[in-house]
């Protein structure tokens, strides 16, 4: 049985050859139930069939079921939910609560500050002669970014990279203190079981109350302020949106940034090529996104009969998109395993979703964020000495806890 459902199966990053036979096989690929879940799922690994599906929220739906493989309670559902969780149109209503400030033309506002906080964490590496890429590097310049957008103090930084680390490691096999953070709240309610859900939520009230008596330019403000459909966010829906902020800004940026050094090492004349010929720093970006497929799934469940790549569907199955697999589709990819600077950007990778609804909101600032780490990187021809990774144990993060790198 494909165990896909098992982190282990991604202890060493993508299993390109089980995508690649999953890919070739006729229909879709179907996984049994894990231990504690009542029914397997059908995966969709194909490029095509992930863009069909993504772009089909009434066929194929965030809010019934569960966003993630793995079933939760029904009353989990409406505890847990945030924009991600939702179909169209509530889903629409909130996601333009906040889409303003993540626009092409808006996140351009934030080049300087992002390139200063790029600086500071490359001058501080290289001081060193080198260190854990991940801790010096790739955490704090998403985390930093996503934060001075939300308002939170640059001193409490840190303890929203806690917080999503253990948000992460909800997914994987390893039991978390269901006490932790001072969680009353039972795990099956919180998003990923996790108790850092629940502090990170306690975290996003305090500072809501803040912002009440002291309002600010930042997107906590405008959330508490905001209405929807003529009524303002109640306090779970606030501290659902602000979880999901911090951890869609932080976490995927972070993966992409963490693997960079790893490409940086591995591909070295590509990085060379984008030196010679700057014009490539955006396709080269991009090419990173894609290689690294920060986030691997995200799952739908069918609400009435169809037929998807050859497979017949019926209500209430469970669709598993795996971008992981997509994005390296053999029809879609010229030569997909190689890591290309060069790389039409056209056909799409699908590492921010396939379209339709549910695009990554933040698609344009990880962009910039990450050809600005590149940029600077080359600048400075740093190159470095790269030691072996420790991945996130997660079937849903291609994430890396650790990373050793020296300065050469």
């Amino acid at each position: 049985m494909i165990e896909l459902h098992d982190p282990a199966t991604f202890a060493a990053g993508i299993p390109h050859d089980l995508f690649a036979a999953m890919r070739a096989a006729d229909g879709l690929t179907w996984t049994d139930a894990a231990p504690g879940d009542s029914k397997g799922f059908w995966s969709v690994t194909r490029h095509s069939d992930v863009v069909e599906v993504s772009r089909d929220t009434t066929t194929y739906s965030s809010a019934v079921g569960h966003i993630q493989i793995y079933d939760i309670d029904e009353d989990a559902l409406d505890a847990r939910a945030s924009m991600i969780d939702l179909d169209p149109p509530i889903h629409t209503r909130l996601r333009r609560l906040v889409s303003s400030a993540f626009t092409p033309r808006h996140v351009q506002q934030y080049e300087v500050s992002i390139r200063q906080r790029v600086r500071r964490c490359l001058d501080e590496l290289e001081a060193a002669g080198g260190g854990d890429w991940v801790k010096m590097v790739a955490a704090p310049i998403p985390i930093g970014v996503i934060c001075d957008l939300m308002g939170v103090p640059e001193e409490d930084h840190d303890f929203m990279i806690e917080l999503s680390d253990h948000l992460v490691a909800g997914t994987s096999n390893e039991p978390l203190d269901p006490n932790a953070y001072g969680n009353t709240t039972e795990l099956r309610l919180l998003p990923f079981n996790s108790p850092a859900a629940f502090g990170m939520s306690e975290y996003a009230r305090r500072l809501a109350d803040q912002r009440r008596d002291e309002p600010a330019d930042d997107l906590i403000t405008k959330l508490i302020e905001a209405e929807v459909d003529g009524e303002r966010l109640s306090d779970e829906e606030f501290a659902n949106f602000f979880r999901l902020m911090i951890f869609a800004g932080n976490e995927t940026t972070r993966s992409s940034m963490a693997h960079l050094a790893m490409h940086l090492d591995q591909f070295p004349d590509q990085f060379e090529l984008v030196g010679e010929n700057p014009d490539l720093l955006g396709s080269l970006a991009d090419e990173v996104i894609r290689y690294s497929s920060a986030i691997l799934y995200f799952r739908r469940t069918v609400t009435q009969p169809t037929q998807l790549g050859g497979t017949e569907l019926a209500a209430g199955d469970k669709v598993v998109m795996w971008y992981a697999g997509a994005n390296f589709d053999e029809s879609v990819f010229d030569d997909p395993r190689a890591f290309r600077a060069d790389r039409s950007q056209v056909p799409a990778h699908v590492a921010f979703g396939g379209g339709g609804a549910h695009f990554c909101l933040g698609a344009s600032l990880a962009r910039l964020e990450l050809s600005i780490l590149i940029e600077e990187i080359l600048k400075r021809e740093l190159r470095f000495d790269v030691g072996e990774p420790e991945f996130v144990p997660s079937n849903f993060v291609n994430g890396i806890e650790h990373l050793p790198v020296t300065v050469l």
